[in-house]
């Protein structure tokens, strides 16, 4: 199957306290990224919104402005759906401290996400950057389904009070690697977002997350592992950690997934960096032992994946990051 892991990676997640100075979480950010990259790790992610403290009274504070891509989902789903220019560095300072530290630690950056702001449609959304070795912007994902829940005596949140969503699915071309699927938080309740990312021929399904103590002790490892159960792909997901002085209380516990759903790395709910090697050949071992992936019948139930490109290729309808 082509698109597979090419060769064996260090991931590192990096589970970030951070706090309501937004340089000053930059600053810690690029410590810990660099500490990360010391200790040989080539993909390096960051949390959900990393740069600032996560709320919806927060979003239009410490939202910054990019210079727009096509916002229509037909120039969205295009393959070569143009990304954002840099921006001025006064109007999105966190995109110019991410693409720098990128290039210092000469990593793959998934930095997380940060609020952003866009002028041409008046709105807010949750979104990720990804970034070369080399600093170039290489994939951007607004967040696909936002976090609107209601537990009754447990927690109330409704991420659309505020955010808008996203309208495509991010996949993210790794050329030594191969593919990776960014999405966030919430939308790893979907499975139908990763099994066509899988299909697509991605390695590794990566989340920047911040579940809360509710829903984290309930479905946190959980939804890691029945994503890698049903697509025998990696799962990384990576929280903030645990403040119990914020108005939102993260779950924190980062861990990454094989692709036979066995957690490799799992932290708890302190700053801490969560490494795993994600094996090459590890994937077409899993599927050759429990062979899913011929064995689906589509004469009886659709493939979710039909139409967006026409096979495990990562082309057409799926936002590609090149």
């Amino acid at each position: 199957m082509a698109g597979l892991l090419k060769k064996t990676v260090k991931l590192a997640l990096v589970q970030l306290a951070s706090g309501a100075d937004k340089t000053v979480n930059l600053a810690h950010a690029r410590s810990k990224v660099l500490e990360a990259a010391k200790a040989g790790a080539k993909i390096v992610v960051l949390p959900e919104c990393f740069n600032s403290p996560y709320g919806t009274q927060y979003f239009p504070k410490y939202a910054e402005t990019l210079n727009d891509s096509p916002s229509s989902k037909a120039a969205a789903l295009s393959k070569s759906a143009s990304l954002p220019s840099p921006p001025p560095a006064e109007q999105a300072p966190s995109y110019h401290a991410l693409s720098a530290l990128a290039s210092e630690a000469s990593v793959y950056l998934v930095g997380g996400s940060i609020p952003e702001y866009s002028p041409s449609t008046k709105k807010y959304y949750n979104t990720s950057l990804t970034f070369s070795p080399k600093g170039v912007l290489l994939a951007t994902h607004r967040k696909v389904h936002l976090f609107d829940i209601d537990i009754p005596g447990k927690i109330t949140f409704k991420e659309s009070e505020v955010l808008s969503p996203g309208d495509h699915l991010t996949i993210v071309d790794l050329p030594e690697y191969g593919k990776i699927a960014v999405a966030i938080c919430y939308d790893i309740r979907f499975p139908e977002l990763a099994m066509i990312a899988a299909r697509k021929g991605c390695f590794a399904l990566i989340y920047p997350g911040a579940f809360n103590l509710t829903t984290g002790s309930l479905h946190w490892q959980l939804l890691a592992r029945a994503r890698a159960v049903d697509n025998q792909i990696y799962v990384g997901l990576c929280s903030p950690a645990r403040d119990m002085s914020a108005s939102y209380n993260a779950w924190g516990h980062s861990l990454v997934v094989d692709p036979s759903a066995q957690v490799l790395a799992e932290t708890d709910e302190k700053e801490n960096i969560v490494y795993a090697d994600l094996e090459s050949g590890k994937i077409e071992e899993v599927r050759k032992g429990i062979p899913i992936y011929t064995q689906r019948r589509f004469d009886i139930y659709p493939d979710v994946s039909a139409g967006y490109g026409g096979g495990e290729d990562g082309e057409g309808d799926v936002k590609v990051g090149k």
